[in-house]
């Protein structure tokens, strides 16, 4: 008998793309052949994003394309889009099956029910009430030398331009033993990095008996083989003295962390309802940078928020420089139904967001190629990736431990080791530099044979740099 065929195309952050590897992890226990989204399948799965309307947007086009690939094809929608609206999904032509963000241990058998019922159906409940973390394992990813970890799913937060909560729920904290135990198997597969995700990392603990990402820090730190943790994003107020030592202690935290900051003017910040002023961000960066020198600090911002004078924007834009981020993830506001932020009357036009849009831009890249600078003439630590085409030539290209990437000439066979660069030249994409030693030579376990993880790279070609 011949396999069913799935694909998925996951839009969105890098939670999203934890759950579609998770989500085959099942389709291929229960014996599916996983191909190209581009490619006619039986079963399209497409996971979606809510964060902005370019993402309610993209998630509907997707849709559309895999109704027009197969017709005959059962068509299923899951992730925050599909939570926030399964009405409006399943009022797409084609759309068999939705399924929020919960109770998606049970995709096989709805799959299996709208296939014979031939009845399209949702399956969305409120996300507020639910306590336990779905908790799946994923042993391999598309990219084979950084594994993401999710520990945590939900946020408690309810900034006023966010609707998140209401599409992913509380906070819910994987148990330390189950993200130990991943955290091992990834290792013994390969990995020389662990970057550890979820939707409020920071949040990881609060609701568990007293165990906090402090500790979980202290004990991956044990994990026997594990060459680096890296923190995805954490929120400022969440950035405690005990976690600030166990980074300081550890040798395998990354000199990186991305601290969402979305406004530089402490009056814009507190009618997004976050919950620090500017002064206090600045004193959890002092701390942690003593904690971390040379840390690279990355951040978001929204620009354009209702109520954002041209004072508040000039304030940010000065904020940011003081504090010499290493790059800044820039979005105009995006009003969104449902959030308190979308009934203020003070809408600031579009017209001004786009032009605040590139001027924070700008001062993200002098930003970014300042921090970079500092290391030309240094070593770096990089585990090399994959292979580009750059202006110099062909290249490898990685990450080091501070998040710059960097291109050097160097032969495949050093993919997924990690080796000491030279940085030699800055620049904004990548940095160049010239390999000086391979500190690690690459993990037995990435030399084996792995259709599997050649049919995901094939599938998120040209959508997983949206997660980086």
């Amino acid at each position: 008998m011949q396999k069913q065929r799935v694909a998925f195309h996951t839009l969105g952050c890098k939670v999203n793309f934890y759950d579609t590897e998770s989500l085959w992890q099942m389709f291929e226990r229960a014996g599916y052949e996983q191909v190209d989204f581009h490619d006619e399948a039986d079963v399209y799965l497409i996971n979606t994003c809510t964060v902005t309307h370019e993402g309610d947007r993209k998630s509907r086009q997707m849709i559309r394309r895999a109704v027009r690939q197969n017709p005959d094809a059962t068509v299923v929608v899951t992730g925050c889009y599909a939570q926030m609206a399964p009405g409006e999904v399943l009022g797409i032509s084609g759309v068999d099956l939705v399924v929020g963000n919960q109770h998606r241990d049970q995709l096989l058998p709805w799959i299996e029910q709208v296939q014979r019922e031939r009845t399209p159906f949702h399956t969305v409940t409120s996300m507020l009430p639910q306590k336990t973390f779905e908790d799946f394992d994923v042993p391999l990813f598309v990219n084979r030398t950084r594994a993401s970890l999710k520990i945590e799913d939900g946020c408690n937060h309810f900034c006023t331009f966010c609707i998140i909560p209401h599409a992913r729920g509380l906070v819910r904290s994987r148990k330390p033993e189950s993200v130990l135990r991943q955290a091992r198997r990834l290792v013994d597969a390969g990995y020389l990095e662990i970057v550890l995700t979820g939707i409020h990392t920071g949040g990881y603990g609060e609701d568990l008996d007293g165990y906090t990402l402090a500790h979980l820090v202290d004990d991956l730190a044990r994990v026997k083989g594990l060459r680096r943790i890296r923190i995805s994003s954490i929120e400022a107020s969440e950035i405690t003295d005990e976690l600030i030592d166990a980074i300081g202690r550890s040798d395998q935290v990354c000199r990186h962390l991305h601290i969402p900051l979305q406004a530089g003017d402490s009056a814009v910040l507190k009618r997004m309802n976050r919950h620090y002023t500017i002064e206090e961000y600045a004193n959890k960066l002092e701390k942690v940078r003593r904690a971390l020198p040379e840390l690279a600090v990355t951040s978001d911002m929204i620009v354009g928020f209702p109520g954002e004078t041209d004072a508040a924007f000039e304030q940010s834009l000065a904020f940011v420089t003081e504090q010499g981020f290493a790059e800044l993830h820039v979005f105009p506001y995006s009003r969104r139904k449902g959030t308190p932020a979308a009934t203020f009357a003070d809408q600031v036009p579009d017209e001004v967001k786009a032009e605040r849009v590139a001027r924070m831009m700008e001062v993200s890249d002098a930003l970014r190629l300042s921090y970079a600078r500092q290391f030309v003439g240094r070593s770096l630590e990089v585990i090399p990736e994959e292979r580009v085409e750059t202006p110099q030539g062909s290249m490898l290209i990685g990450h080091a431990d501070n998040y710059m990437r960097v291109a050097f000439p160097g032969d495949d066979r050093q993919l997924g080791s990690l080796a000491e660069v030279i940085v030699s030249e800055a620049g904004l994409e990548h940095s160049y530099g010239q390999l000086s030693r391979t500190l690690i030579e690459r993990p037995a376990a990435l030399d084996a044979e792995d259709e599997q993880v050649q049919a995901v790279a094939d599938r998120e070609e040209g959508t997983f740099a949206q997660a980086q």
